[in-house]
């Protein structure tokens, strides 16, 4: 069985008000996400299941998955606030959605199979989605062994400014270790640096491995997300702004020995709009992109 593509587009709707972010950025208006389902498809991925808000499934249908219906199986679910476990309630002035795992977990009762998570909004690029589907391919059957793509952090830089990566920790087996946010990443006279707690501008290889938030598991990972949210909700459930991100459970699942996660290199370039102005370099990557033959356009 193909590996399923679990799209996190849940904030889309709340954070910029409607679809602005489902700009068309592509030679004939395509969006990221475009890019992202026309990668998944011609990588070895059978079918997308989306993760959204349920205010926002009109707008989504009409707009975005009418696009790929007839390309690819795909499925809908929801992620809203009161979606928690029997016992707990959300307190009334929480606005913000609980986070990635969070969402993660909303797609338990439609995925049986290994299966992709990434953002809705960034690049990842065809290698990285060949790479992921081989590999998920392959763990069929298999429990706690999942596994990250591992982008190079000078592949994911900005020219508009800092940006924030987890900068991943592996052992000789490349399995994380570790993930280390690092809040202040940039290029300074040709060496990627970060800046560390004391200030001091550190530099790093171009090719160590960060994290996009473009992960593979298999469906035990729901498992441990439920369990793992009950502990999380008993610590943080009064604070309106405490978020359940993948790489809380992740780390919690390493550093107890529960699972493992290989980390996949892949020598794709990682692009999104961090800031306002890096939307007309995104433009350029996706023209150059096309003009050298990497993606057909229109791309649908």
């Amino acid at each position: 069985m193909k590996p399923t593509l679990f799209v996190l587009a849940a904030g889309m709707g709340s954070r910029y008000g409607g679809l602005k972010q489902l700009d068309g950025l592509g030679p004939s208006g395509e969006t990221i996400m475009d890019y992202s389902i026309f990668d998944a498809l011609r990588g070895g991925f059978g079918k997308v299941v989306f993760v959204i808000r349920e205010s926002f499934d009109k707008d989504f249908r009409e707009k975005i998955i009418s696009k790929y219906e007839n390309k690819i199986p795909v499925d809908v679910v929801y992620q809203e606030l009161d979606k928690l476990p029997a016992g707990f309630t959300v307190n009334p002035e929480r606005t913000k959605p609980w986070g990635t795992n969070h969402a993660v977990l909303m797609g338990k009762d439609v995925i049986k199979e290994p299966f992709a998570v990434i953002n809705a909004d960034d690049f990842y690029g065809k290698e990285s989605f060949a790479i992921l589907a081989g590999y998920l391919a392959k763990l069929e059957g298999n429990a706690d062994e999942y596994c990250m793509i591992g982008y190079r952090v000078g592949n994911t830089l900005s020219e508009s400014g800092t940006v924030a990566r987890g900068v991943c920790e592996t052992n000789e087996q490349e399995l994380l270790t570790g993930v280390v946010e690092r809040t202040e990443i940039e290029r300074q006279d040709g060496e990627v640096k970060y800046k560390d707690e004391n200030g001091v501008w550190v530099a790093i290889p171009d090719n160590t491995p960060v994290s996009m938030n473009m992960w593979g598991f298999t469906p035990d990972y729901f498992e441990h997300s439920e369990s793992y949210f009950i502990d999380f909700l008993k610590e943080h459930a009064a604070n309106i702004k405490a978020e359940y991100f993948i790489p809380l459970l992740v780390n919690h699942l390493i550093v107890n020995k529960i699972s493992t996660v290989k980390v996949l290199d892949t020598p794709s370039k990682w692009f999104g709009v961090t800031y306002a102005d890096d939307r007309q370099s995104v433009v350029d990557k996706l023209q150059s992109l096309v003009n050298s033959g990497e993606y057909p356009t229109p791309l649908w």
